[in-house]
């Protein structure tokens, strides 16, 4: 009776032990910017959105190797701008979009022909491994991470009326502008003799 009573309390203990092994609590914290992962802009424009991406965990290397991304209905989508930053323990990463400096998380180039209050929205899921240590310096393999998502979405903006100061300014450029034409079109005509 009290070898059985042991053995089960061994396999207990044995299979309470590779359970853990196998569900580590490792956690990383993703999160796409600006806050809410709102954005708009015109037609034609590149936009897009930075990120934020932190490893909560005290010992181990988190290393992402994944971005999904739901589809996008209006422009082409660029993923090449994120990085896929190796996080230390208790490293972190904040990476504004920049266009120019090609750097954050993920752009789309506005289709020239996509209308004013369209709107795009989804998720965006990271993914990736945790590690013993560094992985480019002898770290090991622990166990894949769960993907986390990030909310996104798109709207394209109205392009700005020209103010109210800057209308009479272009009345009179027109005005010019038709004017030296008509005095073209009289001076093409006496020269020719029709006037």
């Amino acid at each position: 009776m009290k070898h059985r009573y042991l053995r089960t309390l061994l396999v207990l203990l044995l299979s309470m032990l590779s359970l853990g092994a196998h569900a580590l609590p490792f956690t990383f914290t993703f999160a796409a910017g600006p806050a809410g992962g709102a954005v708009s802009g015109l037609p034609g424009q590149t936009v897009g959105w930075g990120y934020q991406l932190v490893n909560t965990d005290s010992s181990n290397w988190f290393v992402p190797t994944q971005l999904n991304v739901s589809s996008f209905s209006l422009g082409v989508p660029d993923a090449s701008y994120f990085d896929f930053p190796i996080l230390a323990p208790g490293a972190s990463v904040d990476a504004a979009f920049d266009a120019l400096l090609h750097t954050g998380l993920y752009g789309v180039q506005i289709f020239p022909f996509a209308l004013a209050g369209q709107s795009d929205s989804g998720l965006f899921t990271v993914s990736g491994e945790w590690w013993s240590g560094d992985p480019l310096a002898g770290g090991i393999f622990l166990q894949a991470a769960d993907g986390v998502q990030a909310a996104y979405s798109l709207t394209v903006a109205a392009a700005a009326l020209p103010l109210p100061g800057s209308l009479p300014l272009l009345a009179l450029g027109a005005a010019l502008l038709l004017a030296r034409q008509r005095r073209r079109q009289e001076g093409a005509h006496a020269s020719i003799g029709l006037g």
